[in-house]
């Protein structure tokens, strides 16, 4: 099963990778396709609208003949990933109370509604 996710959570994951590691387009797509399906055309925009908006440099690196362009977390990066990571940390505890079965959010719920 697949959940579709938006330009947010892609950010996100893009920053995660990268705070991983320096990468390149490919390596980019095929770590972010580990969790969600995702191709190269849409990873492009998104790596040019980070860049846009400091959070993301690129570099060149020689490899087999050829350049290949590296993508690397700026400090303005760093932050932003630092933020997603605090607010990834929250909303998977919200979804988890939410989904886990007799989870403290339901029982919240069916609290206040028995008490109306």
């Amino acid at each position: 099963m697949a959940f579709t996710i938006g330009s947010t959570l892609l950010d996100a994951c893009v920053l995660a990778v990268l705070a991983r590691e320096d990468a390149y387009g490919y390596r980019l797509t095929q770590q972010i396709r580990q969790v969600v399906e995702i191709s190269e055309s849409t990873l492009y925009p998104v790596l040019r609208r980070l860049q846009k908006d400091g959070a993301v440099r690129s570099y060149d690196q020689p490899y087999m003949g050829r350049n290949r362009r590296y993508y690397q977390l700026t400090e303005k990066g760093w932050g932003m990933y630092g933020e997603y990571l605090r607010e990834w940390k929250e909303f998977r505890g919200q979804v988890d109370r939410l989904m886990a079965p007799g989870g403290n959010l339901l029982e919240e719920r069916t609290e206040s509604y028995d008490q109306s």
